[in-house]
């Protein structure tokens, strides 16, 4: 765990102060913790939690001096978060079903579930029994998929924790499915060998539900006050902040995760001092279990001691190498929590997800995807079948995975997208504020909606999840006229590259045909300004026997392919003979080198 110091750390260090200073207040309202006063979070950091002993203090100078990124998670390149909750009950649009079912979803709630004053959204905790989860299957199929480790969420926005807390009242050992889902995701995915992590969502819990004006709710009465934190004054408010510790120092204490992931609501400068109590317990505990540890944060949350996460590579992640470690969160359906109303069509197949993990390590990062369960728990066969698929895929071609790093160049055949603005790589921003004026903000396409985008309004054709009607019929769609299409020429094969040692991998993402091309490796082509070193002496193909037939001139790197194709997505080549430079420190990627 002890790390360094150098005068490149120090200055991204000074970098990334200043930057992320700048940044504060173009974060969205609706995906930020509490308006605080120093005063409060003072007292709410000196509350009596201690910090476990060991050498870090609850500074950023002690955490970055005591702090390096484990080597399992850099070599790692491949994990699995969930999104599940009250809200999979629900089912209905995504996530934040709690947010809107009190303002511009209320109707809809009504005619389904009640009114918000008589079913509110603590009503769904009965209904959320987990009958159909299996904690030893979840693991089984994270492993399956090829993945290293299993990341879940243990509490989203609508406060209710999946852990036995003695901090919160609500939570799933004491109520609803009273189980400890952590406790048993957290023995099962080690015992299929695999690290576990958590994610929490829950500084954006305090200012999450805010119930339209007039409107009777639930959200008032002195009963459920521990569960909406409605009630905003000042003790309240450094109450919750003691109770974020608290809570992050149970999960510490009886999970012993591997890694500890945090939502964008923990990105104000404001609440350093609590995110420095909770950094400095976690990374002294670590040490006592002898164990490499990592929390992850989106943009310039921590200053030292955290692994840099994006939600979403498109459209807020690197689009060109980005040097240190880092990861990208992606859905696998369209939202990030299960809705009912989500045709099969909305879930990617396992080409799409090859691709994306063979782009995001082509840049230097790791992939973390999300499954979403049904509300009893369930993974439906489509999410299933294409983790299945993805580990088939990795079987073969994880020599080109992991404990991978980036090459010079990241890929050919594709047109480089120009590099995101800073309102883009802000999670929901634009839309979040819209959404604060409009009901029907939050409209996106099928598989684009990220946890940060409010859901859209209600759909008049949408059958509720529970109680469902038989539905009429609809006519068929009138005869639209077939147009041919205009010829296409044929689109290039799309290459992406890693490296390990001296062999280079060039990751195709369709098949080349008969011959595959790779202008990068053209005799005496400068990249960035440099020739390779050395002389290609062989090229295979993962999961095919034997060397391959090339030659080599200025045109590129010519290579005859096998007429048997080895597996069905990407295609990898790995070319030997090439001077390689080595991986670069392991040190987390920065906002400040984001191009």
């Amino acid at each position: 765990m002890i790390g360094h110091t150098s005068a490149r750390r120090a200055l991204r260090f000074t970098l990334l102060s200043t930057l992320s200073v700048a940044m504060l207040p173009q974060l969205a309202p609706a995906q930020s913790g509490p308006q605080v006063t120093p005063e409060i979070v003072a007292a709410a950091a000196a509350d009596k939690t201690p910090i476990a002993p060991g050498p870090v203090q609850p500074t950023w100078d002690s955490i970055r001096e005591n702090y390096t990124v484990p080597q399992w998670f850099v070599d790692a390149k491949f994990g699995i978060t969930m999104h599940w909750g009250l809200f999979s009950v629900a089912a209905y649009h995504n996530e934040w079903y709690e947010k809107y079912m009190y303002t511009s979803f209320s109707q809809w709630h009504t005619q389904n579930f009640g009114p918000p004053d008589k079913f509110g959204y603590k009503d769904f905790i009965p209904l959320f029994t987990a009958k159909d989860f299996n904690a030893d299957d979840v693991a089984e199929l994270v492993k399956e998929s090829g993945a290293k480790y299993f990341m879940p969420t243990v509490e989203h926005h609508d406060g209710f924790s999946l852990w036995k807390s003695a901090t919160n009242p609500y939570n799933a050992a004491d109520m609803g499915p009273h189980r400890d889902l952590v406790g048993e995701m957290a023995a099962a995915t080690r015992k299929a060998g695999l690290k576990f992590g958590i994610c929490s969502h829950n500084m954006e819990h305090y200012t999450f539900v805010n119930p339209t004006p007039g409107l009777a709710t639930d959200v008032d009465d002195p009963k459920n006050a521990n569960f909406y934190w409605h009630d905003h004054s000042d003790a309240r408010l450094q109450e919750f902040l003691q109770n974020w510790v608290k809570k992050n120092i149970e999960l510490i204490d009886q999970y012993q995760p591997d890694v500890m992931w945090f939502d964008n609501g923990v990105n104000s400068r404001a609440y350093d001092p609590l995110k420095m109590k909770v950094a400095a317990y976690y990374y002294n505990r670590a040490l006592q279990w002898h164990k490499q540890v990592t929390i992850e944060t989106k943009d310039s949350a921590f200053l030292a001691g955290s692994v840099l996460d994006f939600e979403k590579l498109n459209p807020r992640g690197p689009t060109q190498i980005l040097k240190g470690v880092w990861d990208a969160e992606e859905p696998i359906g369209s939202t990030w929590g299960y809705s009912a109303a989500n045709p099969v069509e909305t879930f990617r197949g396992a080409g799409s997800i090859i691709n994306e993990l063979c782009t995001i390590l082509s840049m230097n990062g790791s992939l973390l995807l999300n499954l979403s369960p049904t509300g009893t728990g369930a993974i439906n066969a489509q999410q299933r079948n294409a983790l299945k698929e993805v580990g088939q895929w990795l079987a073969i071609n994880g020599e080109a995975v992991y404990g991978t790093h980036n090459w010079v160049v990241d890929g050919e055949g594709f047109t480089p997208l120009p590099p995101r603005t800073a309102a883009q790589r802000r999670p929901g921003a634009a839309a979040a504020a819209a959404a604060e004026q409009s009901a029907t903000a939050g409209v996106t396409p099928a598989g684009q909606t990220p946890s940060a985008t409010p859901p859209s309004p209600p759909n008049p054709n949408f059958t509720p999840p529970i109680a469902r009607a038989a539905q009429p019929t609809p006519p068929p769609a009138p005869a639209v006229p077939v147009v041919p299409a205009e010829p296409q020429s044929p689109k290039p094969v799309v290459y992406r590259f890693t490296v390990k040692g001296d062999n280079l991998y060039a990751i195709a993402q369709s098949w080349p045909g008969d011959t595959a091309i790779i202008a990068s490796l053209g005799t005496g082509k400068a990249l960035e300004g440099k020739v390779p070193e050395g002389k290609i002496v062989s090229v295979t193909m993962l999961g095919h026997t034997g060397n391959l037939q090339f030659t080599q001139d200025a045109g590129g790197l010519k290579v005859k392919l096998p007429a048997d194709r080895p597996c069905d997505y990407a295609y990898t080549l790995k070319i030997t003979g090439l001077k390689m430079d080595p991986a670069s420190p392991p040190v987390p990627a920065v906002m400040a080198d984001l191009r």
